[in-house]
């Protein structure tokens, strides 16, 4: 049971806004970490994300190869996502790192699920059971490391009072309870945007730093209804020139997120004179501050068109592309 008050963030406690105050919190939180560890073992689930890499980085520095890193590749990561983990963490910063690609494990389970509550809860769940097969087979691993932040304490602190519509902190979704470790989270009295700029100072990608938000499930909620290893792939690769086109005209720095979502359904085109069936491709870019409402960015109609024009010609299996203008309400960011 975790005592929600005496993880209070103190009043006096200073923003961290530069790298000097960034530079004084990684020193305390070496110096704690490894005041905590001493020369046991520790244990990280890598997602790729800004609190999990932070977090990472923060014990490499402290305790080196006492930690071991985790990343699991659910086959739902966006396009060289995983490879990007691996060679930033085991070749440049030189971590422990173990890499499980479960693609097939996900994709086997997966098969025929539409309900998008359905598949949220058998990647959930898959998850944890793969990270938890890798946890068994290592030994003398006495902590956990968890990318834990402060908004997470807060709603875990409304949760214990019984409000609604927040989510209660856990121990990495769930943990067996044959898996016994104490928790470690550095990173658990700082705010997203304090992460950030610890995260710089650390020495971490700019590009990872500023990762957009990313579901969990990954791609497993835009590939609407029933995932397919085809559609799954057409809208990995669509994604990433979504992505890629962003990066280049200054959009990626301007809009708070933008993704594509392929639905189930096709409709008539036509390729090489012929009829051609084809899924479309939805883009979806959107501005918010706090992720509980947003408003539709607007994307200049010489970038939209170089878009449209790269997916139907580069994407196998996508014949239209159409754009998402609902804002949040009464639309929601993600489409499942």
């Amino acid at each position: 049971m975790i005592d929600y008050n005496a993880n209070v963030r103190p009043a006096e406690m200073e923003r961290i806004t530069d790298f000097d105050k960034a530079n004084a919190f990684i020193d305390a939180q070496v110096d704690a970490i490894r005041a905590q560890v001493g020369d046991k073992k520790v244990l990280l689930a890598l997602s790729g994300g800004v609190d999990s890499s932070v977090v990472a980085a923060l014990l490499i520095k402290a305790i080196g190869k006492q930690l071991v890193c985790v990343h699991v590749n659910h086959g739902l990561m966006r396009k060289n996502e995983s490879e990007g983990v691996v060679e930033l963490f085991k070749n440049g910063l030189d971590a422990n790192l173990i890499y499980v690609d479960a693609t097939d494990r996900f994709l086997d389970l997966l098969a025929g699920v539409s309900d998008p509550e359905s598949k949220r809860k058998i990647i959930g769940k898959e998850f944890i059971e793969v990270f938890a097969d890798e946890a068994r087979k290592l030994e003398d691993v006495t902590y956990l490391a968890q990318g834990t932040i402060y908004p997470d304490i807060l709603e875990s602190i409304k949760a214990a009072e019984g409000k609604k519509a927040v989510k209660s902190h856990h121990n990495v979704g769930g943990l067996p309870e044959d898996l016994q470790f104490e928790l470690v989270e550095p990173i658990k009295l700082l705010f997203k945007d304090e992460v950030r700029v610890v995260g710089e100072a650390l020495g971490l990608p700019h590009g990872m730093v500023y990762r957009q938000p990313f579901p969990g499930p990954g791609l497993g909620v835009r590939c609407l209804g029933a995932i397919t290893r085809d559609r799954l792939h057409a809208l990995r690769e669509a994604d990433a020139i979504l992505r890629e086109e962003f990066d280049k005209n200054g959009l990626a720095g301007k809009v708070w997120q933008y993704f594509v979502v392929i639905p189930d359904i096709k409709s008539v085109g036509v390729r090489d004179e012929s009829r051609y069936e084809g899924w479309p491709a939805i883009i979806r870019a959107v501005n918010t501050t706090d992720a509980m409402t947003a408003t539709i960015e607007e994307i200049p109609y010489a970038i939209l068109h170089t878009i449209v024009d790269r997916i139907t010609h580069e994407v196998e299996g996508i014949n239209r592309v159409l754009m998402d203008l609902t804002p949040k309400p009464v639309g929601t960011i993600e489409w499942e």
